[in-house]
């Protein structure tokens, strides 16, 4: 675990980008917070376990059930939980927001905030590509990619409380003036 001090020369603030997704009839999205992406958030130099930064940094700002794999091929969602996906190693081009979403490319250092609903579906990626995911302390986690998961989720999405907590910035990060109610 690369600690505290390390952690902080580590994170860079970056501005974050968002993107908004409409429903599209199997991806119903979130109605009312953006995805966020904060592009080379973490410096990931040689002397580090870039893993182990991803997953002591989003567990020190409340972020955990964390796991280590890549992102799956084909169009899914979670609708009861937020998820953060942090690019460990390597690059992926994934197609965020379901069919009619949009293809970015996400690389070392690069990570994306997903809230409930948001599809993310892995269309290809470098050979190396490692992925270190986590979850806000509520919600459960479930994995959706059929129609008839659809009309359920409409009603679950909404429900999922936002974070307290900014996974990358903790409790001044922009998730949480994006991810507003007001």
């Amino acid at each position: 675990m690369p600690g505290a001090a390390k952690l902080a020369e580590l994170v860079e603030r970056q501005e974050p980008l968002t993107f908004r997704f409409a429903d599209d009839g199997l991806v119903p999205n979130h109605p009312r917070w953006p995805m966020i992406v904060y592009r080379g958030a973490v410096a990931l130099p040689d002397d580090v376990n870039p893993a182990a930064v991803f997953e002591d940094l989003f567990s020190t700002n409340g972020w955990g059930d964390g796991w280590r794999n890549g992102i799956y091929d084909y169009v899914h969602y979670h609708s009861r939980i937020h998820e953060v996906l942090g690019i460990a190693r390597g690059t992926a081009e994934v197609r965020f927001g379901g069919d009619r979403g949009e293809v970015l490319t996400v690389k070392a250092g690069d990570v994306a905030i997903l809230p409930a609903g948001t599809g993310h579906h892995r269309l290809s990626s470098s050979s190396d590509l490692l992925v270190v995911g986590a979850y806000p302390p509520f919600g459960t986690y479930d994995l959706c990619t059929r129609p008839e998961q659809h009309a359920e989720a409409l009603r679950t999405i909404p429900k999922v409380a936002r974070p307290e907590k900014d996974p990358v910035y903790g409790s001044e990060g922009p998730l949480l003036i994006a991810w507003s109610d007001d």
